[in-house]
């Protein structure tokens, strides 16, 4: 098919890794993109070098791509606000664009996870603290989509989903190349639970991997990881499709699989011995499955939902139960039918 559409101009609220990754897809899509870092420092960076050496080396970024620390400028007339902001730093970051005419510009959010201690998706957060913005102009972009592989045009799929159809299929059209096929979806709740709960499950794939366990654990614990995302997923409103299309069940394979994953990766040093805290103060990037791990574990109990690979996840990461114990106390729970 061909592609015809009008460039649009696209605020990218975020330069991590995946949010420079977006800015450049879509740059090169024709679109006008402003990204926005909230360090001046980091800005001066990044023009000076004109690569993201901090979160995503060796990839250009071209002269023509505005970036900017000033929130105003990225929000300021444009067609579509993109979020890609760590999600313990979206809400102090919305309320500041609240103060910003949204006009007819959609909101499209890029960060998988779940707010602690409200345990709100992305959503909820803007519906709170902007609830002048319309739900319907809200949507959120999921699925297995590894930063450096979108960025080497490897093909790769996901999924936009908004209460409105019609936004979803606008930002659809948006996103979309040769390169990266976009599907529409209204299932707003789904993608956004399938999108952060596969973390968690990504984590404890990477301490299976770190203790030496081989294929057949993997196999298991993908399936029952799904399993009780899908149960979780459901109870709060989302479709059990959507958690076995490409927000679910294609971003949880690449997540638990690939080396390039950092949820993966922490769960791997985990099961090799290391400390939760001794790994993140090394780490650059945001692994969103620790702070969701969290979230999903109240969740659970708040709506009564069992998710044993969860729960046992929580307490490796935040009582430092020995891994080891926690698969087997997975192993010896009681037998069932499968479900």
């Amino acid at each position: 098919m061909s592609i015809d559409r009008e460039p649009l101009r696209i605020g990218v609220l975020g330069a991590g890794s995946w949010g420079t990754t977006l800015a450049l897809h879509l740059h090169g899509l024709g679109h006008r993109i402003t990204l926005w870092e909230f360090r001046p420092d980091a800005v001066v960076r990044l023009r000076h070098d004109r690569e993201n050496k901090e979160f995503l080396s060796g990839i250009p970024l071209p002269v023509t791509m505005e970036i900017t620390s000033d929130l105003k400028t990225a929000c300021t007339r444009k067609d579509i606000w993109l979020i890609v902001l760590p999600s313990h730093v979206v809400r102090s970051t919305v309320e500041k664009m609240a103060q910003f005419p949204l006009d007819d510009a959609i909101i499209v959010s890029a960060t998988k996870g779940i707010e602690n201690h409200t345990l709100y998706r992305m959503s909820e957060i803007y519906r709170e603290v902007c609830p002048h913005w319309s739900p319907r102009k809200i949507a959120a972009l999921s699925g297995p989509s590894l930063a450096r592989e979108v960025c080497n045009q490897i093909p790769t799929s996901v999924v936009v989903a908004s209460p409105a159809l019609s936004t979803a299929q606008r930002a659809q059209h948006a996103f979309f190349s040769p390169t990266l096929r976009v599907y529409a979806s209204q299932d707003l709740i789904g993608v956004e639970l399938a999108g952060a709960l596969k973390n968690v499950i990504a984590l404890a794939a990477g301490i299976c991997d770190g203790l030496g366990y081989g294929n057949n654990t993997k196999g298991a614990l993908l399936t029952r990881g799904l399993a009780e995302i899908t149960r979780l997923g459901t109870a709060l409103g989302g479709k059990r499709v959507t958690f076995a299309g490409l927000s679910g069940m294609g971003d949880l394979i690449t997540t638990c699989n690939s080396p390039y994953s950092r949820n993966r990766s922490v769960g791997e040093q985990i099961g090799k011995g290391q400390k939760l805290q001794d790994i993140l103060s090394e780490m650059v990037m945001v692994a969103e499955g620790v702070r969701t791990s969290q979230s999903a574990y109240d969740l659970s109990r708040r709506h009564n939902v069992l998710m044993p690979i969860t729960e046992e996840t929580y307490y490796v990461l935040f009582h430092d139960k020995d891994p080891r114990i926690a698969v087997e106390h997975l192993m010896m729970r009681d037998l069932k039918v499968e479900d």
